[in-house]
Formats: C-alpha cells, sequence, structure tokens
C-alpha cells in the first residue's frame, strides 16, 4: 500500500480517476478533460456511458484508460439494465466500468440481490477484460451496511469498492475507506471518490487505505502536490 509522504508524482497521477460527470456536459468539456489526462498522465478519464466513444478516440495512443458509470448515479435500475449498459460500455471502448450498487436492496437486507448484481457486472468485465469498481454511495448507509457490502466483495471480487458518487448527501470519509480496506483485506482495492478537492483530503484518503482517488479536481491536486514537493526541496 503506498503512503503519501514517499509517493511520486507518476504514482499519484495513476491513481487518478479524472472526473466529468455533469449532465450539461458537451464535447468541449471531453476534449479538455482528456488532453489533461494526456498531459498529467492519470490512470482514467470517468464519464457517464454515452461519450465513452469519443473519449476512446480522443485518448486514442495514450494509455489512459476511460471509464464508465454504469446506472449512474442513483443505483435504481435492475440488474438486467445494469448489464446491458456495462455491455454497450464496453463495445464503445470503456476500459474501467464504476457502477452504483441497488442501495434499497442493500437496505432491506437483500444480500443475495446485491450478490447476484455484483457477480453479474463483475462476469461480464473479466469476459472482456474490463475493470470494475462497485460504487456503495455510503452517505445513505450504516458501518453495518457498508460492512455487509464489503464482505460480499471479498468474496465476489470486483477490482475495487468505492465510497461514493459526489452526487449524494455526502462523500468520501476516511473512516469509511478504512473500513472498507479492512472489511475488503488485500482482495479488493477502494476508491475514495466525492468530495476530495484538495491534496490535502488526497493524502488522507491514500493513507487510509485508497488505492484510486476519483476527483473533478485531479488537476488542481496535482499542482498542490507538485508545490509542496517544489517547497520540500528548496
Amino acid at each position: 500500500m503506498k503512503h503519501s509522504s514517499t509517493i511520486t508524482q507518476k504514482e499519484l497521477a495513476g491513481m487518478m480517476d479524472h472526473t466529468f460527470l455533469k449532465a450539461y456536459a458537451v464535447p468541449a468539456d471531453f476534449e479538455k478533460l482528456c488532453r489533461e489526462a494526456r498531459e498529467y498522465g492519470f490512470a482514467m478519464t470517468a464519464v457517464n456511458s454515452s461519450p465513452v466513444s469519443l473519449c476512446k478516440k480522443l485518448l486514442e495512443g495514450s494509455g489512459v484508460h476511460v471509464g464508465a458509470a454504469v446506472s449512474f448515479p442513483l443505483g435504481q435500475t435492475a440488474v438486467e439494465t445494469k448489464a446491458f449498459e456495462t455491455e454497450q460500455a464496453i463495445r464503445e471502448g470503456a476500459d474501467e466500468i464504476d457502477y452504483v450498487l441497488n442501495i434499497g436492496e442493500l437496505k432491506m437486507g437483500h444480500d443475495a440481490y446485491i450478490r447476484r448484481e455484483m457477480e453479474t457486472l463483475t462476469g461480464i468485465c473479466r469476459k472482456h477484460g474490463t475493470l470494475i469498481k462497485v460504487i456503495f454511495e455510503n452517505c445513505y448507509l450504516t458501518k453495518e451496511e457498508i460492512v455487509r457490502a464489503a464482505r460480499i466483495a471479498r468474496e465476489v471480487r470486483p477490482d475495487f469498492i468505492k465510497t461514493s458518487t459526489g452526487f449524494g448527501t455526502g462523500g468520501a470519509l476516511v473512516e469509511d475507506v478504512k473500513l472498507m480496506k479492512d472489511t475488503a483485506g488485500d482482495l479488493v482495492k477502494v476508491k475514495a471518490a466525492g468530495g476530495i478537492q484538495s491534496w490535502d483530503i488526497c493524502r488522507q484518503m491514500i493513507d487510509a487505505g485508497a488505492e484510486r482517488i476519483g476527483t473533478s479536481r485531479a488537476v488542481q491536486i496535482m499542482e498542490e502536490f507538485l508545490k509542496e514537493k517544489e517547497q520540500a526541496c528548496s
């Protein structure tokens, strides 16, 4: 696990999912997003499923992944609908899928449903060699519910479990990142997202166990990180 005190510029950039998920997004926004992702060497651009093919073209040859948000931001679609959206996004070039689990089903204690959903979408991604992240939206969950979802993930083994969409009533919390990591262990990685607007917050998430950071402020965070490193060397 990386620690913020020793992380390099390249390593930090490789943990960042550069995000633009607004309803009013137009091609110029995606062009800017992808240009910045190329420049800094971010891990991924996170977009809704519609602009995936555009971003794939814009990032061709860069090594930066295109990530599609599925059933975003509410998660209130059927497993079959999520499966269709996932398949479609992959066909159009998505390298990674971030889907929102069915929060209501989890809160009702329907763990078998959550498992079926996770197994279905993870299976699709495995078939295509695509990374998959499961968004919990922790602001709506109790600690016990977070643990239950993380235990299911530990058994199903998606690539990541993720704190938040950034569209709920709250975002990533250090205590939740630690709880998710402690529960899932080394079998599943944790992505922190939602409200990560500075290098200081980002640092806390990394030190709590996050191995990916989702943020619309990736460029700002990198600039703050580089400024800190420059000051430390002067």
